[in-house]
């Protein structure tokens, strides 16, 4: 009996394989057994019904915190307080509220109390619990979906996610609620009850009392709120919720109890006197309507002051919008129209001059415009844009209606406004014409790029960055010790133009402003193209003393004011060059702070003596010196000898390997990017240190002169 044929495998495949069998054997088998193959039987799975899993309750919530508060860190933290809070205000929009306290305890832990009708605390027909307990535990659940039928006709939260996210995602939380002549409480943990809704005697009063601590599980980075943040966002809050008092207690440090209470009777009018208060007003009297439209309850308030650009605030049932959306598209469209037909009737316009442009009208205007509307529609689920139609129309037609009888109520007013617009109409025809000459398209588009740019060979945005740099000596250095595959260079001579106080026409006079518009490719004023900036990482390179801080402020103070979208998009960084140079023998390393060069020293020392102990040990062992010889050695290192450190006054100190090594590289270099955490307060600091009122200015400088660090 012949011995049985050896068997090869390939893919899973087996076939015979004979002594002689050759690569085309191979192949015509494999072809063969290819085109008949079957599917693999595979082993039955393990993944069955039995490892799907079901979350309850709030556990989705503190299994994914960052899908329902943003993230787990200060801003996901102050999210929470928000949330709790804006139930109050909500209170406070529907009439029911006039009071609203938040104090910061000890322990991280915060409450908010106020006035309102107090969450209901019967049963539920459906749940068979106590309503308390039903809004605290479960998600989508609260009185704001019901529409003209429920507990809330306007809102600022529709998700009715609120209130038990911030029960799920804090270790302890209780709930105090007054009305009908009772007192109820309930307490949780991490979203669960710990005890049923149960009274703890009368009370004459009506309202919710909600005591929460951040769970530190949740969020690792800190549970303590910013009082800064909370005084202003609530400040804020309050003026655009007039007639409702806001009070802040500041507890969390045992030994202090700091109060701040905020009432506004002006509303929104009063919010326009406060964002103007550090610049000069064009005219007396603020432009003030409040009225009802439909659904749509349309407020504004409105001040030109000589500023050269628009400050504008939007907001939709208290929550800010900072793009915008129709409410603003209408607010824009009546106030062209109504400044035109004034301007003409009053003969400020001649037959043979243009109409004032929208930009005309919104040079150095103050305007807030708050809508309370039920179920109002935003692009995006983070609200910066309102999207709802019918809002644009009832606001055009308050606006129009209302501005129009302003203006000739208050003619002196009237006058000043046109005056104003008139003026910046001529002002933008001279930048036009500035814009033209020196902005030609040719330029734009890098045919003509300024001269002192050194370019990078790569051409695409998102890898190039350009570093702004303070002098030819800095720059000489700065493009030695680049990568010229992605690092332009652009040396400014001097300091830049203060454009807080300028026109396009005169800043584009210019040449070093001039020269960071051409490199950026972008254009400027009502011609801006984002999509044309040729780098993605704008640097500002300067040096660590009083004239390279002077020279960033002007030229964030240009960001700021010209091309706010780079800073929102951040593209805006801050070098963070050495203030030291520390070197011993071959051993060289960089402070960026007096306590960092410290340490360094320390470290240096501690090596030094570290050094001498094991010399003196291999001394001993070799010799048996005595003990006072000892300590001569040791008091002979107690001091740092041999260690040079070098105080770079300035970046063109530095050779272009240091500047590389320490500042450019991308591996090794520290750098900040810019943001604008609070628009309002930037920009009122702005006005502030750059702008032409000299008396707030030294306010500021003599109220914050003990945080300066100068180094003169």
């Amino acid at each position: 009996m012949p011995l049985p044929l050896p068997f090869q495998k390939y893919d899973n495949l087996t076939y015979p394989l004979h002594e002689t069998a050759g690569p085309r054997y191979h192949l015509r088998i494999l072809t063969i057994l290819m085109a008949t193959k079957k599917p693999i039987k595979k082993k039955p799975s393990e993944y069955g019904a039995e490892q799907i899993s079901v979350l309850e309750g709030l556990e989705p919530v503190r299994k994914r915190p960052g899908m329902y508060i943003g993230s787990t860190g200060p801003d996901g933290l102050f999210h929470l307080l928000r949330e709790v809070v804006d139930n109050s205000f909500d209170e406070a929009m529907a009439g029911y509220a006039n009071e609203i306290t938040l104090t910061l305890l000890p322990g991280d832990k915060v409450s908010v109390s106020d006035n309102g009708r107090g969450i209901p605390v019967d049963i539920h027909k459906q749940y068979k619990v106590s309503a308390l307990e039903l809004v605290m535990t479960k998600l989508h659940a609260g009185g704001k979906f019901g529409g003209e039928e429920s507990g809330y006709k306007i809102s600022g939260g529709l998700h009715g996610v609120g209130v038990s996210v911030v029960n799920a995602l804090s270790d302890w939380m209780e709930v105090i609620v007054e009305r009908d002549g009772g007192k109820w409480k309930q307490e949780y943990a991490r979203g669960i009850q710990t005890s049923k809704v149960k009274e703890i005697g009368k009370s004459k009063r009506h309202g919710t009392t909600v005591t929460f601590r951040p769970d530190p599980m949740i969020f690792t980075e800190g549970v303590s709120f910013d009082i800064k943040r909370v005084i202003d966002h609530y400040r804020q809050q309050c003026y655009l919720t007039k007639g409702v008092q806001v009070t802040i207690v500041d507890m969390h440090e045992t030994n202090h109890r700091n109060v701040y209470t905020f009432y506004f009777e002006g509303g929104v009018a009063s919010y326009v006197a406060y964002l103007n208060h550090a610049k000069q007003p064009k005219h007396e009297n603020i432009f003030y309507v409040e009225k009802q439209v439909g659904k749509s309850e349309v407020t504004i308030g409105l001040q030109y002051t000589d500023d050269y650009s628009e400050t504008l605030y939007a907001f939709t049932n208290n929550i800010i919008n900072p793009e915008g959306g129709t409410h603003v598209q209408g607010f824009r469209t009546a106030l062209t129209r109504v400044l035109n037909n004034y301007a003409r009737n009053k003969n400020h316009l001649k037959e043979k001059d243009d109409n004032l442009t929208g930009e005309d009208v919104r040079e150095g205007l103050t305007a807030v415009i708050s809508i309370r509307y039920p179920e109002p529609q935003f692009e995006g689920q983070t609200k910066v844009k309102l999207g709802t139609p019918e809002i644009r129309g009832a606001v055009e037609t308050v606006m129009g209606e209302a501005l129009a009888t302003f203006l000739e109520e208050h003619p002196k007013d009237g006058e000043a406004i046109i005056g104003k617009c008139v003026l910046a109409q001529r002002a933008r025809a001279a930048a036009r014409a500035a814009r033209d000459t020196v902005l030609r398209k040719g330029v734009l588009e890098g045919l003509m790029l300024p001269g002192k740019l050194s370019d990078c060979s790569s051409k695409d945005p998102s890898l190039c960055e350009l570093y702004i740099v303070e002098g030819d000596s800095a720059g000489g250095s700065a493009k030695q010790g680049r990568n010229r595959e992605f690092q332009a260079i652009l040396p400014l001579r001097g300091k830049i133009l203060n454009v807080e106080r300028a026109r396009l026409d005169k800043m584009l006079s210019n040449n070093e402003i001039k020269n960071l518009v051409i490199a950026l490719g972008t254009n400027i004023g009502e011609l801006f193209d984002i999509s044309k900036l040729r780098y993605h990482r704008i640097v500002v390179m300067t040096d660590a003393d009083v004239d390279g801080a002077h020279i960033r402020t002007l030229l964030l103070t240009l960001f700021y004011r010209y091309f706010p979208e780079l800073i929102r998009q951040r593209y805006i960084y801050i070098a963070q060059p050495p203030l030291f140079r520390i070197a011993k023998g071959k051993k060289v390393k960089y402070a960026f702070s007096d306590d960092e060069r410290d340490k360094i020293l320390e470290e240096f020392k501690k090596l030094k003596e570290e050094k001498a102990r094991e010399k003196l040990t291999v001394k001993k062992q070799q010799s048996k010196i005595e003990e006072l010889e000892s300590e001569t050695e040791m008091e002979e290192v107690s001091s740092v000898t041999g260690v040079s450190i070098q105080r770079y006054k300035g970046l063109g100190e530095m050779n272009a390997n240091q500047l590389w090594e320490t500042t450019m590289d991308p591996e090794n270099r520290l750098m900040k990017v810019v943001t604008i955490e609070d628009a309002e307060e930037a920009d009122t600091t702005f006005d502030t240190l750059m702008g032409t009122e000299v008396a707030t200015r030294k306010k500021f400088i003599q109220s914050h002169a003990k945080q300066a660090n100068l180094d003169i």
